[in-house]
């Protein structure tokens, strides 16, 4: 990340593994067990840490390369690029709502259409990418604009108290919320008062999921008893479509094989700031961790070894697996595992179902680690 936008210091860890791992090829020690690790995030911190993950430090609109046979991308570049001019000088309390889509000409009344922007698309078009690039591009202090995934969002709210999390996040002149989704009443009635405060405070925002705003919750739970707050959601935000295939998978196969145990188990050895977890295991610690800490789970890790892949057992498992997948994904940790591919992790039933957009995007974002972690056994 440029100098301008300093990295937060990484979440602190209580854990019996073994220390941060030195620069240097081969490992001198066992390797660390993300199953030995039981993190800890203070909740004063959760905000200060609200910025674009470390995959997305260095990407701006400039190195977005939008598919010239899919029109809605080079729109969602203007319109965002747009977006983030109009802030230019805009203060949450008031002034920044008469500059959101005037592209820098501060109107004499606040427009009447909605607060923010929401980037709807299928998984690998690129749209945190975007999103990432609009908040480098907005006009403020990193101090003053936050970005976050939906639930870490949430989280911040179990974390801080709603009225705090309110008092908190006023201040910001930029909300990005990275793979909106509404999974439960609870979150809806939650997060649609909070915008609803924020969007009062002058707060402008900015979202991403693979669901249409008024479609948010369908699938999951009794979407229509909560009309109003799904409704009220919606009109916070004016909806852009994202066209395309998933990118990392232009020209290439849905997943690569499988290693043997053995080859993970000797790689994982070799390396340098690697993890070795039985894959059943691993699933089973993720159940006793709360997902907001599952970035803290991955700190200081070059690779993820797992042996015995399988299918997930039920849907609680494969939403825990969805999250740990965003993490290291936003993190770039490659992935070397044996069993089965990651292509086969959620049953025919899960990919169906409710959840089915969550799930697609972890086996997308798990096989472009898989391949990642090729370089590693090339040579083991």
């Amino acid at each position: 990340m440029p100098s301008s936008v300093p990295r937060p210091v990484a979440w602190g860890i209580v854990s019996s593994s073994s220390p941060a791992p030195r620069p240097g090829p081969i490992a001198d020690a066992a390797p660390l067990s993300l199953c030995a690790r039981e993190p800890h995030v203070p909740a004063d911190r959760l905000v200060a840490e609200m910025v674009p993950p470390p995959r997305f430090d260095s990407v701006r609109f400039s190195t977005y390369l939008p598919d010239p046979d899919q029109p809605s991308q080079t729109e969602a570049v203007r319109v965002l690029d747009g977006f983030a001019a109009g802030l230019d000088g805009a203060a949450a309390g008031g002034s920044g709502r008469r500059r959101l889509f005037g592209f820098g000409k501060a109107p004499k009344k606040a427009p009447a259409g909605p607060r923010g922007v929401y980037l709807d698309g299928g998984y690998g078009v690129g749209k945190t990418h975007l999103l990432a690039s609009l908040w480098h591009a907005t006009p403020a202090e990193p101090s003053r604009k936050a970005f976050g995934t939906f639930v870490e969002l949430t989280n911040l709210v179990g974390a801080l108290g709603f009225q705090q999390t309110v008092r908190t996040l006023s201040g910001h002149r930029l909300l990005c919320i990275d793979e909106f989704e509404l999974d439960d009443p609870g979150d809806t009635v939650l997060v649609s008062t909070l915008l609803g405060k924020l969007v009062e405070a002058g707060v402008a925002l900015a979202a991403t999921s693979n669901t249409l705003p008024g479609k948010l919750g369908e699938g999951r739970f009794a979407a229509a008893d909560f009309l109003r707050e799904i409704q009220g959601l919606s009109a916070h935000f004016r909806a852009l479509r994202i066209d395309g295939e998933d990118y990392r998978h232009r020209g290439l196969p849905e997943a690569p094989a499988p290693y043997s145990d053995e080859l993970v188990t000797r790689t994982a050895h070799a390396t340098e700031g690697a993890s070795l977890d039985a894959f059943p295991d691993l699933l089973d610690h993720l159940a006793r961790v709360h997902p907001s800490r599952y970035g803290a789970l991955t700190d200081g890790l070059r690779a993820v070894c797992l042996t015995g892949v399988r299918p997930v057992p039920d849907q609680s498992t494969a939403l825990r697996l969805v999250v740990l997948a965003d993490r290291l994904y936003d993190r770039e940790v490659p992935v070397l595992a044996s069993g089965l591919p990651f292509d086969r992790l959620f049953s025919e039933e899960m990919l169906k179902g409710g959840y089915r957009k969550k799930y697609f995007r972890a086996i997308s974002r798990l096989t472009a680690l898989a391949r990642d972690a090729g370089r590693l056994a090339e040579d083991r």
